[in-house]
């Protein structure tokens, strides 16, 4: 399969922020096969690079001790071709600005940012590192998706800040949903959250990671030390599930039911 198209505003890469670096490295590669490589201490703090049949798919950092309380959780970065100019966008626009423009050596230049309903994101502008390498396929990364509890505003803020052309899929009480794109073409969704979400729970970016059988899958999962959040269920768009990994960082999975039919 080639390499996935990532289009300027389109999520280019996840990484997970944990407090057990060890522990989710033995976790993922049992679950989804991943094979890592870990970066000079010095140049890249020895970030670490998770591949599936030898591509990048992933990244996994250790939490610093001064981060307290904050729990253990995948991050979502979105492509952009003027990393400050989206920046200055962010804070134009109802975002708070999480950490400034940082250049990573021959990599690229990142930087982090909550949306205006309070969600973190991640921005990456490409230099040597141009996002994952396999997506949509089994044990990579396959669906990006804001729960947020002010719809309108999350939805506004990425067109103007990262340039988003939006389809709207559901616009009921019941369900709202806008996605980047439109049918099969879509890169990402956005979900009002603001009627299940409960109140102590910010708006969340949440990363769903494909899988060729779901029920296997889960089972596995508990037996490396996982725990189901969300069952499995069939619904119009797969299969999907939501667990937390052994040290508390929340995840969903999602099987293409098309294919299994």
């Amino acid at each position: 399969m080639p390499s996935p198209e990532i289009t300027p505003g389109a999520p280019c890469w996840i990484d997970l922020m944990t407090s057990d670096t060890e522990k989710a490295k033995a976790f993922y590669n049992a679950l989804f096969g991943w094979t890592y490589e870990t970066g000079d201490q010095e140049k890249y703090g020895g970030y670490i690079t998770a591949s599936k049949d030898g591509r990048m798919v992933a990244g996994i950092m250790q939490k610093q001790a001064d981060m307290g309380a904050m729990p253990d959780v995948w991050s979502t970065y979105l492509r952009t071709d003027d990393i400050q100019a989206t920046t200055e966008a962010a804070a134009a626009h109802g975002g708070q600005i999480y950490m400034d423009p940082m250049e990573v050596p021959e990599q690229g230049s990142m930087a982090l940012y909550g949306d205006s309903s309070g969600a973190a994101i991640g921005a990456w502008q490409f230099g040597g590192m141009k996002g994952y390498e396999l997506a949509a396929e089994s044990g990579a990364p396959a669906w990006h998706e804001l729960l947020s509890k002010d719809y309108e505003s999350a939805v506004s803020f990425y067109q103007n800040v990262f340039g988003w052309d939006t389809a709207v899929v559901g616009d009921t009480p019941e369900f709202r949903y806008t996605t980047l794109g439109s049918g099969n073409d879509a890169k990402a969704g956005i979900m009002d959250a603001s009627g299940f979400l409960p109140e102590q729970v910010p708006s969340m970016w949440s990363v769903y990671f494909a899988v060729d059988n779901m029920d296997a899958t889960v089972e596995q999962a508990l037996a490396l030390g996982a725990t189901i959040i969300q069952p499995a269920e069939d619904t119009p768009f797969g299969r999907l599930a939501t667990l937390s990994d052994p040290t508390g960082a929340v995840f969903k999975l999602v099987q293409d039911l098309a294919l299994t039919a």
